[in-house]
């Protein structure tokens, strides 16, 4: 389906055959044997005058545009207003329509047949290229006009993709394709790889089914999509508040806030009203002597309605009967045939063996804060840690650097990431200007990304300011994809339309020729990746001075530019295979792999333009004693979801509250609490259906790859090259098991079987800090 990057990428709920994802990997430069890259120890160049030049461009308030010519929307001189964004809508459905017929029409001509493959990637990147356009402008953009058009764009488009999903004479098409011997021995690894998917896909849709039932599958698509984003919204609902009495918050006098909480209560005469999430909670938490207290909020917060549950258990009945429509056991047997996993069966060897591993440093947390409530309530030995005692007892500490750093200030930060680039890609970023009306708001920036071989591999707008109505957290949305355009034979789509389809098509014709770039030196056009990133940093004033980051925000936009990269590097002819778009439980192994990088002493020098910083190991550098607890929880997390979407699910006596209760009893170590109902609020359920352990999955493999092929020498260009050769630059394109095989050096993995995901599992998940709300 339409693989959009979103907070990573990755919350596109559903992927039927038209998932229109990609992944760069053609036109590979065999490693240079020059010099400089042959190098075995890494060397710090001096910061280059333009990536000094990055410091000022984020840190300094915007100035004042130059006067340039008006365009729109990323340069497209079409999309100036909402209504032009809904005409190019029209305009694209149509001219997806014509390359629809063509295909249909390819076993008429056996020239055609080998356009297919070809034909089938336009077909996808022409409607992933308004799609996943729309899908950033209904989030980013701050004009609601916008975004209703945005919103109608995204809707008009994804139901005719959805009808492209069950669409059997493309499927057979496809299938003669397939099975014609001449044919496939002409497709490239990549066109035969892309092929593949949408073979896949089509079968996953329930391709052979009978029309009635292929028309439940289309409505069973829309509905799971409808029902998802109202569960989203219902995750992102305020909950009733807890009722705090001026009595229970004793002991907190002399801590700021809780000081004026007790006034307030003393003042008023009344019981304090908590909010869950707000300041006022995350204080008694933390903070509260008594039990009582933290309690109610705990329980506030994990509350949910009726209806709120009744809508998580339509969204899951609704998945389990898609899956037996397509003649799946289960959702999750349905979503992972072709992730890394493969079954449910492969997923859950990799969690038991991950929680046999995490565990008994669980349980030594667990011990540490039963005898920290033992002597502050002078108990019997070893009381019980109960939900609301965790952060009482082992407060969440912010995470810090290893080493001691001045402030670091966004335009430090990404002059860092493009000299820590070079060393490792010999990629770096230079500013960009952009037109007026390019920008959605003043306070977006725009790089380019620069091969110092191939020149330009992209662009990247920068949205890393917080405003009002802006979404939350941060996020990677891929604009476009990689894709090879010389080659498109466009002209042969209008081989049966009239002077009218003409007319109508030249604004969707206008479009995509402006995403077209000739490659100096080559005889060959690309379209070249665009992408987003989306955060919410203070914005720098005259007053205030640059940005400052914190650094569980330096971590997030390492993450975030890992992904990034992903989407840069590489050019693969084929949009449907490109950089993010891949397996989801491949996806995030750049972007965690990033922030092992910010343990490093000798990366974090990068920080310094001048090669001043006393490199020294620092005081408050320390690990939370309770990560593994943390740790812990989330592989529950994992195990719920793959419950919430076993064929369970699909029974009339589902109980997704049981089932918690259930998980909690057999595999938790702290108590489930009676009447909580958490799993409403448990928003990855609709992103990551069965797919929730991937952050875990990866998060093991980055530790292995940073630990064996990076840490020795975090600079060393030849190992930022094998990785580029091996990881970066294949994107969906490669079996992702061999991709890692080969990287390791590891055989056993590249079967990918049970036993290659219970080694994963027994790996150790070490250097890496999980800061919630990162994708």
């Amino acid at each position: 389906m339409l693989a959009r990057a979103t907070k990573h990428v990755l919350s596109t709920p559903l992927k039927p055959p038209f998932r229109f994802r990609g992944c760069l990997a053609a036109m590979r430069r065999p490693p240079s044997t020059s010099a400089s890259r042959a190098a075995t120890t890494s060397a710090i160049r001096p910061a280059s005058v333009d990536d000094t030049d990055l410091i000022a461009f984020f840190d300094q308030p915007q100035t004042p545009q130059k006067p340039t010519s008006p365009t729109g929307i990323f340069g497209h001189s079409s999309l100036t207003t909402p209504t032009a964004f809904v005409a190019l809508a029209d305009s694209t459905l149509r001219r997806a329509e014509l390359l629809t017929e063509r295909i249909l029409r390819a076993r008429e001509s056996r020239d055609e047949l080998f356009k297919v493959v070809k034909n089938l990637d336009r077909l996808s990147d022409m409607l992933c290229g308004v799609i996943d356009l729309a899908e950033l402008v209904r989030n980013a953009h701050p004009d609601p006009a916008w975004v209703r058009s945005a919103e109608e764009v995204y809707e008009k488009l994804c139901e005719f993709m959805n009808v492209l999903n069950t669409n059997v004479g493309l499927y057979e098409v496809l299938r003669d394709v397939l099975s014609d011997e001449d044919v496939v021995k002409s497709l490239s690894p990549e066109a035969h790889q892309t092929a593949l998917i949408f073979w896949r896909d089509f079968e996953k849709s329930g391709i052979d089914l009978p029309p009635a039932q292929r028309e439940r599958f289309v409505s069973l698509s829309t509905d799971i999509l409808v029902l998802g984003r109202q569960f989203l919204n219902e995750t992102a609902a305020p909950r009733p508040p807890a009722r705090i009495q001026y009595s229970e918050l004793k002991g907190l006098e002399d801590l700021g806030m809780g000081a004026r909480l007790r006034l307030q209560a003393q003042v008023t005469k009344r019981d304090l009203l908590v909010y869950p999430g707000s300041l006022q909670a995350q204080m008694i938490m933390r903070s509260a002597p008594a039990e009582e207290p933290r309690r109610k909020v705990y329980m506030a917060a994990n509350s949910s309605t009726p209806e709120q549950i009744e809508l998580l258990e339509r969204l899951l009945r609704s998945r389990a009967e898609l899956a037996r429509l397509v003649g799946k056991e289960s959702y999750a047997h349905m979503t992972l045939s072709d992730k890394m996993a493969k079954s449910p069966e492969n997923v859950q060897h990799f969690l038991n063996t991950l929680a046999d591993h995490t565990r008994p440093y669980a349980r030594r947390a667990l011990r540490t804060l039963s005898m920290r409530k033992q002597a502050h309530l002078n108990t019997p030995p070893f009381p019980t840690i109960q939900a609301w005692d965790r952060d009482y007892y082992c407060p969440p500490e912010p995470p810090a650097p290893p080493i001691s750093l001045p402030p670091l200030t966004l335009g430090t930060v990404f002059m860092a990431l493009s000299r820590l680039f070079q060393a490792l890609y010999g990629v770096s970023l230079r500013l960009a200007e952009t037109s007026s009306g390019e920008v959605w708001h003043t306070d977006v920036r725009k790089l380019e990304v620069v091969d110092e071989d191939r020149g330009v591999l992209g662009w990247i707008y920068a949205d890393l300011f917080a405003r009002g109505g802006k979404p939350g957290g941060a996020a990677h949305y891929t604009v476009r994809c990689s894709r090879r355009t010389d080659d498109d034979d466009s002209q042969g789509d209008f081989k049966y339309a009239d002077e009218r389809d003409r007319a109508i098509v030249r604004v969707s014709q206008e479009f995509e020729a402006s995403k077209r770039f000739r490659i100096p030196g080559q005889d060959v056009t690309f379209q070249l990746p665009v992408i987003v990133l989306l955060c919410e940093f203070a914005r720098p004033t005259m007053g205030r001075g640059a940005t400052v980051l914190e650094w569980h925000e330096v971590l997030t936009l390492f993450h975030e530019m890992g992904h990034a990269m992903h989407s840069m590097i590489g050019r693969t002819e084929y949009q449907n295979v490109s950089g993010t778009r891949c397996a989801t439980d491949f996806v995030e192994l750049p972007s965690i792999l990033m922030e092992h990088f910010l343990n490093s002493p000798v990366v974090l020098s990068l920080f310094d333009p001048d090669g001043t910083f006393a490199i020294r190991q620092a005081g408050n550098h320390h690990e939370d004693p309770c990560r593994s607890i943390d740790t812990h929880t989330q592989i529950l997390l994992a195990m719920l979801d793959q419950a919430y979407h076993s064929s369970a699910a699909g029974t009339p006596t589902f109980d997704s509250t049981s089932a918690l209760e259930d998980l909690y009893k057999t595999r938790g170590l702290i108590p489930y609490v009676p009447g909580t109902t958490w799993q409403t609020q448990f928003g990855h359920l609709f992103g990551y259906g069965a797919t929730y352990y991937s952050y875990l999955f990866d998060r093991a493999i980055a530790s292995r790859v940073w630990s064996t092929v990076f840490s020795p020498d975090p600079l060393r260009r030849e190992t930022g090259e094998s990785y580029k050769r091996e990881i970066l630059r294949y994107g969906g394109g490669r079996d992702p098991w061999v991709m890692v095989s080969s990287l390791l050096k590891q055989p056993v993995l590249a079967s990918g079987n049970a036993e290659a995901m219970a080694e994963v599992g027994r790996w150790k998940i070490e250097d890496e800090v999980a800061v919630p709300g990162r994708h």
